[in-house]
């Protein structure tokens, strides 16, 4: 970083700024600063944390917590999820559970571009204690009975993340009912052919999704009998197919709250039984519904909950992903079993900032000042570019002292120390947008950028740790150690499970590789999920080896490092070949591109019978804004977005960028297009965890795919 000044004048103006990093650079070892209670932390900088078990290069690997014996339960006897949650009760029974923020009023906000948003006006969070949890859990479960739903038979929710989502799923937990989920962003056609492939007859959701997605498509789900609606509005049957019954999912727990439905048996889950039939939607192809067992679950929280460091009671959980996602499903299971508080937030209520909040009212993060969260890379880059853009703002003075202490706190990283004073001066701010108390935040669903996780482990003073998993394995594989501040790797297996490597001749990757070995990731061990429902024929994916141990071939290529952690490197399916036969990893030049400040968003294509990569973009508005301004160009955002000169400029940039990380060059993408509209899991072009749907964007963008490569 260049940070010369440009005349005397600011060379005067700088000097106590230059005095100040100087006098904190020397005081930081002096005997005060390990008194004044701002000790700095020593990491376990290059610690082995996995080895192989045969000595081979291919593994496989184990983390060192667990070498002998991967490890099925936390809790001795706790095997089920049912029983994970009572035990919870019992512990914690009256200590807050989950919270949710009640809606005070609901206001029209006009944009200077004439655009109407309709905008939230929030209260505080409202708390239900456990115990109050288990009552709303022991009277819908046996309100599921009294409907006629079987023990082992299948019901479905479909329903954006909030805490009846999680009340209604302990029900099914506990009464063996095997629960069916969807992302609530999903197509119609394929919420429909889950439901009547998975032989559905009780399906829960809200009344905005009944009437904006479901009721038109209820025609063809013939096996449903009973829609459950979470929200206290009145329902009307009129409109709908004769013979399906709606109610609340309040007329649900006060039917099973009569005497007579309550002391109903109830028929306990085994380990072995279906807990989850989840429906991922895919980047391709229609969605695939993964079989989960009680005892995948059970295994993979429990390699999950060991990366977490003083996981309990005190700790307070921002739940807003998808529940239909395997991520925040066991986040939120494990956060219940330890004890910790759940509030519940949504993307667009996340912070100050966020689309839904009235400007001037506060976020949820605000309110709920949140110690743990779990994120998608697309949101960690949003709230990096976000205050980037701010600093960009600063005066000279402020500007500059924020990127030397922010290069300074990065060397102190490096070296495994914290640095105290520049937090408490120069990040207490932006680790208020957050509620000023995370002391962690895991990463997963896609790669994070290096720059982006070196932003947010210096910038919010916690570590921020990346998980690799899939929702065959339960969300678990590895995590980054807490200690562990080196980007681009994804740490070492968890104790619950193992990691190998497969030679893939194609692509170039073998365990001989040097100085790493390469190959596809393999994830071996008792959270590896039975199969796909109703796919016995495409369960290839699965296997047992000669030892009886179960493994799933993710599909992605790993390198493995000299202390066992693992780094992701390519995927088997984006790779390309272009006509001079050069193979392209798009996924590669997507995560490094998406380092670009006037990038939100990419989509590298390529064609076997083209010779260069081409690129969809979803540009950064404010700073495609100030470049136009800057360039003389005028227009709204459409036009912007259509100017050929704002085009080369975005490709002028990501090619300099390309450039600066080493790309190669037929790697660097020779065409941009960029498109106004951001991808959003409403819009089908990305799933709900913002991974790329790479049918739906070609077959979306095909005119300018055509134009880019030449045609008409």
């Amino acid at each position: 970083m260049d940070l010369q000044t440009d005349s005397p004048l600011q060379s005067l103006l700088l000097l106590p700024v230059h005095l100040l990093v100087w006098l904190y650079s020397v005081i930081s070892f002096l005997p005060w600063y390990v008194l004044s209670g701002a000790a700095q932390r020593k990491a376990r900088v290059g610690a082995v944390k996995a080895r192989s078990t045969t000595g081979c290069a291919q593994g496989p690997y184990r983390t060192v917590d667990s070498f002998q014996t991967l490890v099925r339960e936390d809790f001795p006897g706790k095997d089920t999820l049912d029983k994970l949650f009572d035990r919870a009760v019992q512990l914690f029974g009256q200590a807050d559970c989950l919270g949710i923020r009640e809606v005070l009023k609901h206001e029209n906000e006009t944009q200077p571009s004439g655009k109407v948003f309709k905008k939230l006006i929030l209260g505080e969070y409202s708390w239900l204690s456990y115990q109050e949890v288990e009552s709303r859990v022991a009277h819908f479960g046996s309100g599921l009975a009294a409907l006629g739903l079987e023990p082992r038979s299948t019901v479905a929710i479909f329903c954006e993340t909030r805490a009846e989502w999680m009340i209604a799923a302990q029900a099914c937990f506990r009464h063996n009912f095997p629960l069916v989920t969807f992302y609530a962003s999903l197509g119609e056609e394929a919420v429909a052919f889950g439901l009547n492939e998975a032989r559905v007859t009780h399906l829960i959701t809200s009344v905005e999704l009944l009437e904006t997605k479901l009721k038109g498509m209820l025609p063809q789900i013939p096996g449903l009998e009973h829609v459950i609606c979470v929200d206290q509005a009145k329902l009307s049957a009129e409109g709908y197919p004769p013979g399906l019954a709606l109610r609340s999912m309040h007329a649900v727990e006060q039917l099973g709250a009569q005497p007579d439905n309550l002391s109903r048996e109830v028929v306990k889950p085994e380990p072995s039984d279906l807990a989850v039939v989840m429906y991922t939607s895919g980047s391709t192809g229609r969605p695939k519904g993964v079989m989960i067992i009680h005892s995948n679950l059970i295994a993979g929280m429990t390699g999950q909950c060991d990366r977490i460091p003083g996981l309990g009671p005190k700790d307070t959980y921002i739940a807003y992903l998808p529940l239909a996602h395997v991520l925040e499903l066991t986040a939120e299971i494990s956060c219940v079993a330890y004890g910790c508080r759940i509030g519940y937030s949504s993307p667009q209520t996340l912070s100050d900032q966020s689309t839904k909040i009235k400007r001037g009212c506060k976020g949820d993060s605000t309110v709920l000042r949140p110690t743990l969260m779990a994120a998608v890379p697309e949101i960690l880059d949003r709230i990096h570019k976000g205050v980037m853009s701010k600093v960009e703002e600063m005066s000279y003075v402020k500007k500059t002292l924020f990127k030397l202490g922010y290069n300074y706190k990065l060397e102190q990283m490096k070296q495994g120390y914290d640095a105290p004073l520049c937090n408490m001066l120069l990040f207490r701010k932006v680790k208020s947008i957050l509620g000023g108390r995370v002391r962690l935040m895991l990463s997963g669903g896609a790669p994070l950028s290096s720059a982006t996780q070196l932003f947010m482990n210096a910038c919010f003073c916690c570590p921020v740790g990346q998980g690799y998993g899939l929702t065959e394995t339960c969300g678990a594989g590895t995590i980054t150690l807490v200690e562990d501040y080196s980007t681009g790797r994804v740490g070492s297996p968890l104790k619950c499970c193992e990691v190998k490597l497969r030679d893939w001749l194609e692509g170039g990757y073998t365990t001989r590789d040097k100085p790493h070995p390469r190959g596809e990731i393999l994830i071996g061990g008792h959270n590896v999920t039975v199969g796909y429902y109703g796919k016995e024929c495409n369960n290839q994916d699965f296997f047992v080896d000669d030892s009886g141990q179960r493994w799933f071939c993710t599909g992605d290529v790993g390198e493995i490092h000299s202390d066992g952690c693992l780094q992701i490197v390519d995927r088997k399916k984006d790779l390309v070949k272009l006509q001079a036969g050069e193979y392209v990893s798009l996924g590669k030049v997507e995560s490094s591109l998406k380092t670009c400040p006037l990038v939100d968003n990419i989509c590298a294509f390529a064609n076997s019978d083209q010779n260069y990569v081409i690129s969809l973009v979803v540009p950064n508005q404010k700073s495609l804004t100030d470049l136009a301004r800057r360039r003389g160009v005028e227009g709204s955002w459409e036009e912007l977005c259509t100017h050929p000169d704002m085009e080369r400029e975005v490709l002028k940039e990501i090619r300099q960028v390309a450039t600066s990380i080493k790309l190669q060059r037929f790697e660097i993408p020779m065409k941009v297009h960029l498109s106004p509209e951001p991808w959003t899991p409403e819009t089908g072009l990305v799933t709900d965890a913002f991974k790329l749907k790479r049918k739906e964007l070609k077959n979306h963008y095909l005119h300018h795919i055509e134009r880019m490569y030449g045609g008409k």
